[in-house]
C-alpha cells in the first residue's frame, strides 16, 4: 500500500471505528457486530505499524495503554473545580431553595442530576482532539491521568466539532465491571476492593495504563468547565451541547421548576437507585440559569448555586442463616452473622459483625430471623434489628460456648470487660491473627504476606511465631499456590527489607496488649533501643506522660514472659533491627516551631515525604498529628486526591497547606 492511499484509508478507519465505538459505549445502540469491530480495528493496527508516522494521539489504537509512567505530573486547574455543599434531609433542601430565592428574587428552575459514585476528572480538548485529563484533587491541583482516561472507550478521543473547550465528569466503574473485577481478584488471591468508587479510583491511579484499560471504566460528563467561544445560556443547554459533541451524558437528568418537584426526583431516584447499573450515593440540584449562577456566586469552599443531597445509609432485609465465631489476637472471642448475600450499599454482604454477646441479647437476635442490615459510614456492614413479627416459631437462640471454638480452652470474662476471651497464649487462632497483625502495613510492612499467605504458611507449619517469618526459603514458599518465581524473589526481599524497619513498627507488630501504633512510637523515642525497654519497670514508664498504669503493667508483663524473652532472641538472630531509627526529638524548648502545641492533620499523597516521614518530622518539632479534623484542628496539610478531610477543613474554616508550604516550614 502507498503512503496517500494509507492516509485516507486511516481517516476512514478512524472516522468509522470512532462513529462504532459512539453507538456503543455511549449511546448503548450498536449497528455492526463487534466482529466488524475487531475486524476494522485490526486493519488500522497493520496498518499504523507499517506507517508509524500516521499513529495520532486520537487514533482508536490508543485505547489499550501505552507504556507505564514513573510518576504523574501536577496540573492546575484555570477554573477550581469546587466541591459541593451537602443536605442530608429535606429540611437542608428546603434551607438551600430558601436562600436561592432570597437572594435571586426573581423565577428560576433546578436541574437535577444523579450523583455518580466515582471520580471527578476534567478533560481537556484543543481544537476538537483530547490533549489531556487530570484528577480533581485538591479543586485547585490534580494530577495528570491522561494515559489512563484514553483507555475508556466512552471518553471521544476526537469530537464531532472542532472546539477548544474543558469539561468535567464523573469516571466510574460499573455494577458488572466491579462484580468481574472483584470476582478475578478472589481467584488470583488478591485483596478485594470495597466498592466500585474504590476501584475506579485506583485503577484511574494506576502508572501502567494497560491496567486501566483491562477494568473496563466507563463515564458521564456533568458541566463545562470553560467552554471558551461557545454561547450557552444554561446548565441545561451546556449538558444538551455536550451531547452533540459527542460526550457521553446521564439521560436521567430533569429539570424542575420549583423544590417540590426536585423532592419528588429524589423521592424517585431513591426507589430506583438499586436498579441502575452503576452505584449513585445522591442527587446534585444545580440552577439551571447560568447568569443565576454567576449572581448567587460561590463561598471559598462550595458553590452557592448548587447542593448535593445525600442518600441516608442504605438499609436492606435479608436472613440470618448462622452465627459463627472468630478469635482475634488479643483472645476475643467475636460472633459474626452468616447472612443470605445480599447488596447494601454497592457491596454484596454476607457477613456482619454482632459484637458480643450483650449486643445480641440486647437486639432479642435469633438464627434464622430476618433481619435488617445497614453500613455504618456506609462502609461496615452491620445487623441493626431483627423483624420480630417475621417470625416462625423456628428461629434458635444463641449462647455463647464456654470454651474456644479453635483450641477447647475455658473463655473468661475479664473485669471491666463485655467480650469473652480465650487466654491460652498458645491458641492457634491467636497465632495465626498475630502473624497477619506483624506483617500489615503499619507493623513491619511485609508486602505480598496477606491474610491468604499467611493461613497457609501457618496451616502447613511453615510458620508457628513472627520469628519463622524470617527463616523461610525460597523452595518452601513455592510449594504454596499461585506463588511462582517473580513472586516469592518479590516477598523474600520483603522481608529482607522489613529487618531495617525502626522499633516503632517492631514494637506494634509484637501485639502487646494496650500498645498502639501511637503508644509504640512513644516508646521507641523514648527508650531508643529494645533492651532498655525490655528492662523498664512500672515506675520508669508510667514516668512517660502518654504512658498509663494499665499500658505500662501490659509492657512489664509481656516482656517477663520466657517465650517472650526467647522470641526477642530469634528475631535479634535472624537480623531484625532492635533500634529507633526515627528523628530525635528536638532538646530544650520547642516553641519557636510553628508546630509547637499545634494539632495537624495529613490528607492526600505526598510526593517528596512518606505520611509516616511527614508524621515524624511534626511531631518531632512538638506538633500532634490526628487522623481526623475537627474544630480544634489547627492546620490541615493536603497531597494530591484529598477528599472528605479537606472538605471538612474548608468546612470549619481550618488553615490549608500544600506540600511545597510544609517543606519550606521543615527546612526553616
Amino acid at each position: 500500500m502507498e503512503r496517500h492511499t494509507a492516509e485516507k484509508r486511516v481517516r476512514e478507519l478512524h472516522e468509522r471505528l470512532n462513529q462504532y465505538s459512539y453507538e456503543y459505549y455511549v449511546l448503548d445502540q450498536p449497528t455492526v457486530p463487534d466482529a466488524e469491530y475487531d475486524r476494522l480495528m485490526q486493519e488500522l493496527i497493520e496498518i499504523e505499524n507499517a506507517f508509524p508516522e500516521l499513529r495520532t494521539p486520537d487514533s482508536p489504537t490508543q485505547r489499550v495503554g501505552g507504556q507505564p509512567l514513573e510518576a504523574f505530573q501536577k496540573v492546575r486547574h484555570d477554573i477550581p473545580m469546587l466541591s459541593l455543599a451537602n443536605a442530608f434531609g429535606e429540611g437542608d433542601l428546603r434551607d438551600f431553595d430558601r436562600r436561592v430565592r432570597e437572594s435571586l428574587n426573581e423565577e428560576y428552575s433546578y436541574v437535577c442530576e444523579l450523583k455518580i459514585d466515582g471520580l471527578a476528572v476534567s478533560l481537556t480538548y484543543e481544537n476538537g482532539v483530547f490533549v489531556q485529563g487530570s484528577t480533581r484533587g485538591d479543586g485547585a491541583i490534580g494530577e495528570d491521568i491522561t494515559m489512563n482516561l484514553r483507555t475508556i472507550h466512552s471518553i471521544p478521543l476526537r469530537l464531532k466539532e472542532p472546539v477548544s473547550i474543558e469539561v468535567r465528569g464523573e469516571a466510574f466503574m460499573p455494577k458488572k465491571s466491579f462484580e468481574k473485577l472483584n470476582r478475578e481478584r478472589e481467584e488470583r488471591g488478591e485483596t478485594l476492593f470495597a466498592n466500585p468508587r474504590n476501584a475506579a479510583a485506583g485503577s484511574l491511579r494506576q502508572l501502567d495504563p494497560k491496567i486501566a484499560a483491562s477494568r473496563n471504566l466507563d463515564i458521564f460528563l456533568y458541566g463545562i468547565g470553560n467552554s471558551g467561544n461557545v454561547n450557552i445560556r444554561s446548565h441545561s443547554e451546556g449538558l444538551d451541547y455536550l451531547d452533540r459533541l459527542g460526550f457521553k451524558t446521564n439521560k436521567e437528568r430533569r429539570k424542575c421548576k420549583d423544590i417540590e418537584e426536585v423532592i419528588q426526583y429524589i423521592k424517585e431516584y431513591t426507589e430506583k437507585r438499586s436498579t441502575l447499573p452503576y452505584e449513585i450515593d445522591g442527587i446534585v440540584i444545580k440552577v439551571d440559569s447560568l447568569a443565576q449562577q454567576e449572581k448567587l456566586g460561590s463561598t471559598a469552599k462550595s458553590p452557592r448555586w448548587a447542593i448535593a443531597y445525600k442518600f441516608p445509609a442504605e438499609e436492606v432485609v435479608t436472613k440470618l442463616l448462622d452465627i459463627e465465631l472468630s478469635v482475634g489476637r488479643t483472645g476475643v472471642v467475636t460472633p459474626t452473622a452468616v447472612l443470605e448475600p445480599v447488596r447494601v450499599a454497592g457491596t454484596t454482604v454476607q457477613r456482619a459483625s454482632l459484637h458480643n454477646e450483650d449486643y445480641i441479647r440486647e437486639k432479642d437476635i435469633k438464627i434464622g430471623d430476618e433481619v435488617v442490615i445497614k453500613k455504618a459510614g456506609d462502609i461496615i456492614p452491620e445487623v441493626v434489628r431483627p423483624i420480630k413479627e417475621r417470625r416462625k416459631g423456628e428461629e434458635k437462640e444463641f449462647h455463647m460456648p464456654g470454651h474456644c471454638p479453635e483450641c477447647g480452652s475455658e473463655l473468661v470474662r475479664l473485669d471491666g470487660e463485655v467480650a469473652l476471651r480465650c487466654i491460652n497464649p498458645k491458641c492457634p487462632a491467636q497465632i495465626r491473627e498475630g502473624l497477619i497483625h506483624f506483617v500489615s502495613r503499619n507493623a513491619m510492612n511485609i508486602e505480598g504476606l496477606g491474610e491468604k499467605v499467611i493461613a497457609q504458611l501457618f496451616r502447613e507449619q511453615l510458620v508457628k511465631d513472627v520469628a519463622d517469618i524470617y527463616q523461610l526459603t525460597k523452595d518452601q514458599l513455592l510449594q504454596l499456590d499461585r506463588m511462582g518465581e517473580k513472586s516469592v524473589s518479590n516477598l523474600l526481599k520483603a522481608i529482607e527489607d522489613s529487618k531495617e524497619n525502626s522499633l516503632e513498627r517492631l514494637l506494634f507488630g509484637l501485639g502487646i496488649r494496650h500498645v498502639g501504633a501511637k503508644a509504640a512510637k512513644t516508646l521507641a523515642v523514648h527508650f531508643e533501643t529494645l533492651d532498655r525497654l525490655m528492662k523498664a519497670d512500672v515506675e520508669e514508664l508510667t514516668a512517660i506522660p502518654e504512658v498509663g498504669e494499665k499500658m505500662a503493667d501490659a509492657v512489664v508483663t509481656y516482656f517477663h514472659q520466657p517465650e517472650v524473652l526467647e522470641l526477642i532472641q530469634e528475631l535479634k538472630e535472624a537480623g531484625v533491627n532492635m533500634e529507633y531509627k526515627g528523628p530525635k526529638p528536638v532538646s530544650g524548648d520547642q516553641s519557636s516551631s510553628y508546630f509547637a502545641g499545634k494539632t495537624i492533620v495529613l490528607t492526600g499523597k505526598l510526593e517528596a515525604l512518606t505520611r509516616n516521614e511527614a508524621k515524624e518530622k511534626i511531631e518531632a518539632l512538638g506538633g500532634k498529628v490526628s487522623g481526623s479534623v475537627s474544630k480544634k484542628t489547627d492546620l490541615v496539610i493536603a497531597g494530591a486526591d484529598a477528599g472528605s478531610k479537606l472538605a471538612k477543613a474548608r468546612e470549619f474554616d481550618i488553615e490549608i497547606w500544600d506540600e511545597e508550604k510544609l517543606l519550606e516550614e521543615l527546612n526553616k
